[in-house]
């Protein structure tokens, strides 16, 4: 697993900097990819997805790679979660057999959000019809918010594109920051 910027155990967040810093709401990008996780391909989604991120002001403090493993995404997944507020998936969210990012999201959120998804599909089939053979889901796990996105680096860069403004207001809702302006 590759870590960027900020060193911490696999079972703890940094107790130094909480999950929403000064630099930005922490984000951690997971690429679930059979090939690029014994070396057969190099990562090229995980990479674009957090420079998208990053040019968005969030922080991307770990950045890693799983194979499609249900039970070794959601191991990550949790993992993930105890340091990012937003945790971004790409790669296993189609049909083939072994797709199984969505299964492994689902059982470790506590909350689906399915607008999210909803959106981010809406948006890609205007690009290209096959936007709708997504399974990808979006969910809410302790006051971190996951979403997964496809494996081509454009499909990803692209879906999340299409919900960025929306993390925000998530992130906080579920920090239940519910105040609203005006009411």
């Amino acid at each position: 697993m590759q870590r960027l910027k900020v060193k911490m155990s696999s079972s703890t967040p940094d107790a130094s900097t909480p999950a929403s810093s000064r630099n930005g709401t922490r984000a951690a990008v997971l690429t679930v990819s059979d090939s690029c996780s014994c070396g057969e391909k190099v990562d090229l989604s995980g990479p674009a997805v957090a420079k998208a991120l990053e040019r968005r002001k969030f922080q991307v403090v770990v950045r890693s790679v799983v194979a499609d493993e249900r039970a070794e995404i959601q191991e990550k997944l949790i993992e993930l979660c105890r340091s990012a507020r937003l945790v971004v998936t790409t790669g296993g969210t189609g049909l083939a057999p072994r797709d199984v990012t969505p299964e492994a999201t689902g059982a470790v959120c506590e909350r689906l959000v399915e607008g999210i998804a909803e959106q981010m599909r809406l948006q890609g089939v205007r690009k290209t019809r096959f936007a709708a053979l997504s399974r990808a889901v979006c969910g809410v796990r302790g006051t971190s918010l996951i979403l997964n996105l496809p494996g081509s680096p454009a499909g990803a860069v692209e879906s999340l594109e299409a919900v960025m403004d929306l993390l925000p207001h998530a992130l906080e809702l579920i920090a239940g920051k519910t105040e609203h302006e005006g009411r």
